[in-house]
């Protein structure tokens, strides 16, 4: 995992990147001070509806709470 800091006034407070197995990397992560604390989205981008999709994401709850914890965990130790 690699996270790089983001120093803003905002909620972005960091982007990161992971790499599987030295097979596949997922990039664009963020970490997000949201309302109940840190989380991790996947990366996204707008549709021509303004709406926001998924470009990658895990599809079941065991791998987005392996992805959330490894990142976070790397987040929290820089």
């Amino acid at each position: 995992v690699k996270i790089k800091k983001v120093e803003t006034n905002n909620r972005l407070k960091a982007v990161a990147s992971i790499v599987f197995d030295n097979e596949i990397a997922i990039t664009g992560i963020k970490v997000i001070d949201g309302q109940y604390g840190l989380f991790v989205a996947m990366p996204n981008k707008k549709d021509e509806d303004g709406k926001f999709i998924d470009i990658a994401h895990p599809v079941n709850a065991k791998m987005r709470e392996l992805i959330t914890n490894t990142v976070l965990d790397a987040y929290n130790n820089i």
